[in-house]
């Protein structure tokens, strides 16, 4: 009974003993945050498609495919305003810029090929050099003899147009003195090779015909 009178007349408890019976206790603290040391880092791993810089194949298909998109190529040079390196305020500069300028306003010095000092040449180039032509005399036992052909002689020409170094290549032995005899006088125009005179080394062809042979 004692206990059940209370709770029936509630006027009679003291306020602030059923205030205290009514109202729920404060929550507990929150515990303390673990140590620096003990704390967990969680690291993200993010996969990449390129390994030790080569690209590897992919485990499976993209979700979504990126378009890369290109950057436009920049204006031809000869369209631009300017120069990279050119003088300011000049009309499209210079390549190079002022160095580069004078560096290509300057002339360059091509080495000069060496000419050689002796060319071989036909004998039908030689023909239009000729200038001075001896016909030899045919010698009188071969003309009673009745002999006839050509004496082929090797020869060079001199820088001033002179013959030298004259030698019999073939020809029959009765004429060829003759014939070595007239091409001695001749005289040639010199062979200009690279604005210089040479010396010429080719072959001579004189023949020997009897009149009605």
């Amino acid at each position: 009974m004692l206990v059940l009178i209370p709770l029936l007349f509630t006027e009679a408890l003291p306020k602030t003993q059923l205030m205290t019976f009514l109202v729920a206790p404060p929550p507990p603290p929150p515990p303390p945050p673990p140590p620096a040391a003990q704390q967990i880092k969680v690291v993200k791993q993010i996969q990449t498609d390129i390994i030790n810089g080569q690209l590897r194949t992919p485990t499976k298909i993209p979700e979504k495919v990126q378009m890369i998109k290109e950057e436009e190529a920049p204006p031809p040079v000869s369209t631009m305003a300017g120069v990279v390196g050119g003088v300011p305020g000049a009309a499209g500069g210079q390549m190079g810029g002022v160095i580069g300028g004078i560096i290509n306003s300057t002339p360059i010095a091509v080495p000069k090929v060496a000419t050689p000092q002796r060319v071989r040449v036909s004998q039908g180039v030689t023909q239009g050099l000729l200038i001075r032509k001896i016909q030899p005399t045919y010698p009188p036992l071969a003309r009673q003899a009745r002999i006839q052909g050509a004496v082929l002689l090797q020869a060079e020409i001199s820088k001033d147009g002179t013959i030298q170094n004259l030698r019999l290549i073939s020809g029959h032995p009765m004429l060829a003195p003759s014939a070595i005899e007239a091409v001695k006088q001749w005289k040639y125009k010199p062979y200009i090779l690279n604005g210089e005179p040479v010396e010429v080394e080719t072959q001579i062809t004189v023949n020997f015909t009897l009149a009605g042979g």
